[in-house]
C-alpha cells in the first residue's frame, strides 16, 4: 500500500441508502365499483426515484435505475454513468443516475463508482476534486499494484482493488522538494512538501524505485516507505544537510 496506511474502500467509493421495496396500494372509495388499483412500483431498469430514494411513477422522479446488481456491485455491474448507488435490500443494489447535472458520476465529481479521473481522499474514499482534502487523483483501478501504468505514483488499496494515482493532490511528484521528515522510514502521506527555495526544503525527489540500488547515481539519500507501498524507495538529491 502506497501511504502507509491501511484503508478500506467500497467496490465503488458511493453514498449506500436502505430503500423499501414498495408495494401496490389497492384503496375503495366505498361505490359498488373498486378503485383501480395503482401499478406496483419496482427495483428495475428505467424506473424512477426521488431525491429521497423511493420509487415513483415516472412523470416525477429525480433518478432514473439504470441497472439492478447484487450488494456489493462488482465495477463491471453498473454503467459508467452511475451518479448513485442504492441499497434495496435483498442482497441487492440499484445503480441509479441523476436526470439533470451536474453529476457525481463524472469524473472528479465526488460521488457514483471510482473511476479513472476521480480524487480520493486518504481514507480511500472519493473526494470531489473541486473540494480541498483529496490525496491523490486516480489514473486506473486494478486488480494489484503490478498492474498499474507506468505513470503511476501512489496507490491506495481496497481489498481486491488498487487505486493508482498518478500526480495532483498531496501525492508526491519528482521534481518536488521535501522537508526533512522525522524517520527515515515513513509513510508517503506523512511526507511534507517544501518550497525549494525555502529554507525548510531538505532535498529534491529525483525519483520512485524499487531497491536503494536502483536509485539514480546524482541520489544521496533516500526514504523508505512503509512495508507493501508501491515503489517504496524515494531517492533524493540533498538542498541542505
Amino acid at each position: 500500500m502506497a501511504t502507509g496506511t491501511t484503508v478500506a474502500v467500497t467496490v465503488s467509493t458511493v453514498s449506500v441508502a436502505l430503500i423499501a421495496l414498495a408495494g401496490a396500494v389497492i384503496t375503495n372509495s366505498g361505490s359498488d365499483d373498486p378503485a383501480p388499483s395503482r401499478p406496483t412500483l419496482r427495483w428495475t431498469p428505467g424506473a424512477c426515484v426521488t431525491d429521497r430514494y423511493a420509487l415513483t411513477p415516472c412523470n416525477g422522479g429525480d433518478f432514473e435505475v439504470l441497472a439492478v446488481a447484487h450488494d456489493p456491485p462488482l465495477p463491471a455491474d453498473c454503467p459508467d454513468d452511475t451518479d448513485d448507488v442504492l441499497r434495496i435490500g435483498l442482497g441487492r443494489t440499484a445503480c441509479v443516475r441523476s436526470f439533470l447535472a451536474p453529476h457525481a458520476g463524472a469524473p472528479g465529481g465526488g460521488g457514483g463508482l471510482l473511476r479513472p479521473g476521480d480524487c480520493v481522499a486518504l481514507d480511500g474514499r472519493e473526494h470531489p476534486c473541486a473540494a480541498p482534502g483529496w490525496y491523490g487523483r486516480s489514473i486506473a483501478i486494478t486488480t494489484s499494484a503490478d498492474d498499474c501504468p507506468s505513470t503511476t505514483l501512489d496507490t491506495l488499496e481496497s481489498g481486491a482493488e488498487t487505486v493508482c494515482l498518478g500526480s495532483g493532490g498531496q501525492v508526491l511528484a519528482r521534481g518536488a522538494c521535501v522537508a526533512r521528515p522525522a524517520a527515515d522510514v515513513v509513510a508517503r502521506s506523512a511526507v511534507t512538501r517544501a518550497a525549494c527555495d525555502s529554507p525548510d526544503a531538505w532535498a529534491r525527489i529525483v525519483s520512485f524505485e524499487t531497491t536503494p540500488a536502483a536509485c539514480p547515481a546524482d541520489a544521496q539519500r533516500y526514504l523508505r516507505a512503509a512495508p507493501g507501498t508501491y515503489r517504496p524507495v524515494t531517492c533524493l538529491h540533498l538542498l541542505s544537510k
